[in-house]
């Protein structure tokens, strides 16, 4: 293969994969460059133009699906019903599920703009690709003490799981160690506010889709993550499926991308109706 098609076969993948991810004022929140669009475009190495499209393009993605979820009657009703003040900032930190510029943290956000009657949220998407707990806790005391939410959601637990090649049969965080970190974020952010906080369990994967994935450098097994989704269900607060079930049983394919772990359009969708569920229920 020659450079220019491989340059060409990278480019292709970052638009058509990694651009929703590639939020690097977030990742690299010191660096100056990493702050605007036109430092980030030199970054990911296409033009400003081009970079500003996609991203009106998944915010126009994100409304369109909370304009279609607010369609349904168990969405209005239970969007009527949600906890929060008209107020209140509401703050999710993370990994990619949440990070993702298509992802059901958007959609949210658009349906509480659009759903609720005069209200004036303030609503800050600080998870980060890749995250796991770890890098969560690194962040936590920073991100709580600039935002100062009313409410915090963690959806933590799809890297930590991870099996890595190479090393034998060991997670990428140990099972020990994550409840550690999420025992010590809860704490942190219960010191913030006396608000629940909101879980978001890890979904599963489909692992084979993984697999096949050259840009993984390990892959997720049900088996090996269940037990992190278990940590983060008895914790107390509002726990977004705490089975594992919103991908359906076995998970289902087009709930995925084609990497089989990020979360499809119709994936996502899943996640925000099962989060207002949660929400509505009688669980704290």
């Amino acid at each position: 293969m020659s450079k220019q098609s491989k340059l060409e076969l990278e480019k292709a993948a970052i638009k058509n994969y990694l651009l929703p991810f590639l939020n690097l004022h977030k990742q690299h929140p010191f660096l100056p460059g990493a702050q605007n669009i036109k430092g980030q475009s030199a970054f990911i190495g296409i033009e400003e133009s081009e970079l500003g499209e996609f991203r009106q393009g998944y915010q126009k993605v994100c409304k369109t699906a909370a304009l279609d979820l607010l369609k349904e009657d168990e969405v209005i009703e239970n969007i009527s019903k949600l906890p929060f003040n008209s107020t209140d900032a509401v703050m999710v930190v993370g990994d990619s599920h949440a990070d993702d510029l298509q992802g059901w943290f958007e959609i949210f956000r658009h349906l509480l703009e659009i759903g609720v009657d005069d209200a004036s949220f303030k609503v800050l998407n600080n998870a980060v690709y890749g995250s796991t707990s770890v890098d969560v806790l690194r962040r936590i005391d920073r991100d709580l003490s600039l935002a100062k939410p009313e409410w915090v959601i963690i959806a933590l637990g799809s890297h930590d799981a991870q099996m890595l090649h190479g090393i034998g049969d060991r997670s990428l965080v140990s099972l020990a160690e994550f409840y550690e970190n999420i025992s010590t974020i809860e704490s942190m952010i219960q010191e913030v506010t006396p608000n629940p906080i909101i879980w978001v369990t890890p979904p599963p994967a489909v692992t084979e889709l993984m697999e096949d994935m050259p840009m993984f450098s390990g892959v997720l097994y049900e088996k090996k993550l269940a037990p992190y989704r278990e940590v983060m269900a008895g914790k107390s607060g509002y726990v977004v499926d705490p089975m594992g079930k919103r991908m359906g049983r076995p998970a289902e394919a087009w709930n995925y991308l084609p990497d089989g772990f990020h979360l499809s359009l119709s994936g996502h969708i899943e996640t925000v109706k099962w989060l207002l569920r949660a929400l509505t229920s009688e669980q704290k």
